[in-house]
């Protein structure tokens, strides 16, 4: 697989081209989750406690011999709380037990190099059938992989012409199949922002934005990002390699500078 094909937006093919060598990359799924898993934390918001919660009290054990528990007491007499259980976790005003701690390291480092390999794996991932399949994509009437279309598509701002040119080229059936899927989230989740979840859909790469972002962002699935701001989180979302990817002719030919 030296060629690929760049197909018009009614999905006949113009012209076939050279791969780039970005796309013969060797596949490394380690780095790629491990890529995935620190730009993750990177946007996770440092959170803790207070490290005297509960620790604010003046207290001692009595120890044995007075028939009651040996855990720490609050000194002193003449007060509601004197002689009350403190500071420990199972008493009442204690500490919390495994208590999440503001000092944890939320942002770990990656190599660059390891991050550049990690990128262009997933793009290489990005251009196998049996991966794209396996991470349960519709291919099965898509014109060719990896998908390259005429520039015009990123001057689209219908969102119509947009499904029009994905019924063209074969991609339709991928955002059917994440419509299909949309569904109420099992847990806490529901009260906390995500109240839905759906699948993956097809991602639209472009070199430059003349509308295709506000016709493309109503249809589920679908996303569009610019070459510049590619990223791990992209191509292979929850760390799975082998996104259904379609490039426009610009945004191809700056993958030869990789």
């Amino acid at each position: 697989m030296n060629k690929a094909s760049i197909f018009s937006l009614k999905g006949k093919m113009k012209e076939e081209v050279e791969l780039p060598l970005v796309f013969q990359s060797p596949l490394r799924f380690d780095l790629i989750r491990r890529s995935f898993k620190v730009t993750q934390m990177w946007k996770k918001q440092p959170q803790g406690r207070d490290p005297l919660a509960g620790n604010r009290h003046s207290v001692e054990s009595w120890g044995i011999g007075f028939g009651v528990a040996r855990l720490p007491r609050q000194k002193g007499s003449g007060f509601a709380n004197a002689r009350n259980g403190a500071f420990v976790n199972m008493a009442k005003g204690g500490h919390r037990a495994h208590k999440p701690q503001a000092d944890k390291n939320t942002k770990p480092k990656i190599n660059k190099k390891e991050k550049k390999i990690a990128l262009r794996s997933a793009i290489a991932a990005s251009s196998r059938k049996e991966l794209v399949s396996k991470r349960g994509h519709r291919i099965e009437n898509v014109k060719d992989i990896p998908l390259i279309v005429d520039d015009k598509i990123q001057t689209v701002k219908k969102t119509q012409q947009i499904k029009e040119i994905f019924e063209s080229l074969g991609l339709w059936d991928d955002v059917l199949k994440v419509k299909d899927s949309h569904k109420i989230r099992a847990g806490k989740g529901k009260v906390r922002g995500r109240r839905y979840k759906h699948k993956t859909g097809p991602l639209v790469v472009v070199k430059e934005d003349f509308g295709i972002l506000k016709a493309s962002r109503n249809l589920p699935g679908v996303d569009v990002v610019d070459i510049k701001q590619l990223s791990i989180e992209n191509l292979a979302p929850g760390a799975m390699p082998g996104r259904l990817v379609l490039w426009t002719q610009s945004a191809f030919n700056t993958l030869s500078k990789l």
